[in-house]
């Protein structure tokens, strides 16, 4: 029985969950409530297996501009310039403001177009695609769940493994409203989660990962000096 590779998340205490990491080639999808960290989450992963792996990965952004996520990724510690051989960021927001520039195109041949020529020159083995809410506006599908799988058909024929950043309006709310996460191989979730009175702490989970074991319990989600960390969920005893 051939063991399939894993990619690293590199978040300490959460690849042991996983036992090993993501079996690669996976399509993740990384969900949660604004401010639980998810685009932070996937860029640290591209950025510490560029450092610690010397594998390469691309970061697409429909919304957030190439400049404010390298400031606010450079606040946080992670400067993709220092291993810009192995890591890019491609900013199709820029293409958002100018639409006229798409001619007869649409934005699922947009992003096809510069996936496939990134993969071609740039051999890379991670992709990150912020976000899935975004592109499903600006493509306009026609069938959601349709388009969905076919679209998640063609990222899983990439060999690669993606990370699919989407929202969730509250904790509660579906993992995908279209059927994403079952088309996905994995899904995390990340969480805001009241203690007490005051204290909030985000939390993270591995719902599902085909092809590995995997814990399917909450974890404190910490970030300090430059390091995610998943621990025991503390509780308001803790305070």
């Amino acid at each position: 029985m051939t063991v399939r590779e894993r990619i690293q998340t590199y978040v300490r205490g959460f690849d042991d969950k996983l036992y090993g990491g993501i079996p690669k080639n996976s399509v993740v999808l990384v969900v949660g409530e604004p401010g639980t960290m998810k685009s932070s989450l996937c860029s640290y992963i591209l950025y510490q297996n560029a450092r610690q792996a010397k594998k390469r990965g691309v970061y697409f952004t429909f919304e957030q501009g190439r400049e404010s996520l390298t400031n606010h990724l450079y606040d946080m510690g992670i400067d993709f310039s220092e291993y810009e051989e192995y890591l890019s960021i491609v900013d199709l927001s820029l293409i958002r403001k100018n639409t006229e520039k798409l001619g007869q195109h649409t934005w699922i041949d947009i992003f096809k177009m510069y996936a496939r020529n990134l993969q071609q020159n740039m051999a890379y083995d991670i992709m990150v695609l912020d976000s899935l809410p975004v592109l499903e506006m600006l493509a306009r599908f026609q069938d959601p769940r349709n388009d969905l799988f076919h679209l998640f058909e063609w990222l899983k024929e990439l060999g690669l493994t993606t990370f699919v950043i989407s929202e969730m309006q509250q904790s509660t709310s579906p993992f995908g409203m279209n059927g994403e996460d079952f088309l996905a191989d994995g899904l995390i979730h990340v969480k805001m989660e009241r203690v007490d009175d005051v204290n909030i702490q985000r939390r993270i989970r591995c719902v599902k990962m085909r092809g590995t074991n995997h814990s399917p319990h909450f974890h404190t989600l910490l970030f300090s000096e430059g390091e995610f960390q998943a621990t025991r969920v503390i509780s308001d005893k803790d305070f």
